[in-house]
Formats: structure tokens, sequence, C-alpha cells
């Protein structure tokens, strides 16, 4: 089961599920892939964030974040951060798109 994050409304990771069942794997391992595609995304969104806010933003951004609070997590980095919502899809789809080209090589590894 993947997690919802704050940022979820900006990232559709529907296509890499979908590919992920594509593989001749359990569900276990499908699973398992699944979560390490979420972490993956989480930890390039924190990071695409986290270079643009200054040490003070960056504590208040993991105060908000550590209590789940998603709408000071957006008031926070809207008023810190130009165009923060474009900057995380980006990098979204910048990993992302490295992810399917992950899975297509391992389909042609696999034959």
């Amino acid at each position: 089961m993947i997690k919802t994050h704050f940022y979820s409304h900006l990232i559709e990771i529907e296509s890499l599920v979908v590919e992920l069942d594509k593989l001749e794997l359990s569900d276990t391992e499908k699973n398992h892939l699944a979560a390490l595609v979420d972490s993956n995304l989480h930890h390039t969104i924190l990071d695409v964030i986290l270079s643009e806010l200054s040490e003070q933003d960056k504590k208040i951004f993991m105060e908000h974040l550590s209590n789940d609070d998603k709408e000071k997590i957006w008031e926070h980095l809207n008023s810190k951060v130009n165009n923060i919502e474009e900057k995380i899809k980006t990098a979204a789809e910048d990993i992302k798109n490295k992810m399917h080209e992950d899975i297509k090589e391992s389909k042609r590894g696999s034959k």
C-alpha cells in the first residue's frame, strides 16, 4: 500500500504501478517494489523542497511534516518558494521517467 503524502495531489504514480503489475513477480515482490518507488519519490521531493529553504525554514517545514499538517506545509512552502508545486512536479516526472526506463530494462533482461 502506497502512503498518501502532502504532495500526492500533484503526482500520479498509477502508470508505474501498472507497469510493476506486468512484471512476473510475486505480490510480495510487487508490493516491495511499489514501496521502493514511493520511498524514492518521497526522498527526491523532500530533497527538492529542502534545497529551496533556509535552515530556519527547513526546521519549520520539518515540524509541519512531522505533524502531518498538510495545510501548514503548503502555506509555508508557498510563502517561501516560488513555483514550488511546479518544482515538485518536474522532479517527480524526472524520477518517474527513470523508473519507467528501469522497468523496461528489467523486462528486456527477463526475456
